[in-house]
């Protein structure tokens, strides 16, 4: 009895934290990701060059015929908010959109160096979501996601190290 108490107790214990936590794999093309089960968020050397990739499995279907949009994230979002232009979101705009297995895109340059430092210094999440311009002004987010932090300034800290 004292084995599966113990036994539970251990998975109990390593359960959330390999579920809520930033990767890194290293090799040719080092990369520091997240994935929620929905989506999954990255950043990635590629070639010598910075790259950041959100890519979501089941998109909205206001995205499928979309061939470009813009993205947004926002550092520690408070539960239950719209993406906003206020506050602490930042835009990557008139990104190409690539439809397989589900819908993504993928930056490079400043902007994924920018977003890797935005979340590097995440507390507990990050959000990110594809963003339209609504036609009487403000935004809209579709398939916003949550990522947890927890990692994040090391994983990708180790694939800004590989990129310079």
């Amino acid at each position: 009895m004292r084995i599966v108490l113990a036994a539970a107790f251990c998975l109990a214990l390593i359960a959330p934290a390999t579920a809520e936590q930033w990767r890194y794999e290293g090799g040719a093309t080092p990369i520091a990701w997240f994935d929620n089960g929905a989506a999954q968020f990255q950043f990635a050397c590629r070639g010598g060059s910075l790259t950041m990739g959100f890519w979501v499995r089941k998109p909205d279907a206001r995205l499928a015929g979309a061939s470009a949009i813009s993205v947004a994230i926002t550092p520690d979002a408070a539960a239950g908010s719209a993406v906003s232009q206020a506050g602490n979101t930042s835009f990557a705009q008139d990104m190409p959109m690539v439809h397989l297995d589900g819908s993504s895109v993928i930056v490079r340059g400043p902007v994924a160096r920018q977003w890797a430092r935005i979340a590097q210094q995440a507390r507990d999440t990050i959000r990110v979501a594809f963003v339209r311009v609504k036609s009487g002004g403000g935004v809209e987010g579709i398939d916003a996601n949550i990522f947890g932090a927890k990692g994040s300034k090391t994983m990708i800290g180790r694939v800004l190290g590989e990129c310079g």
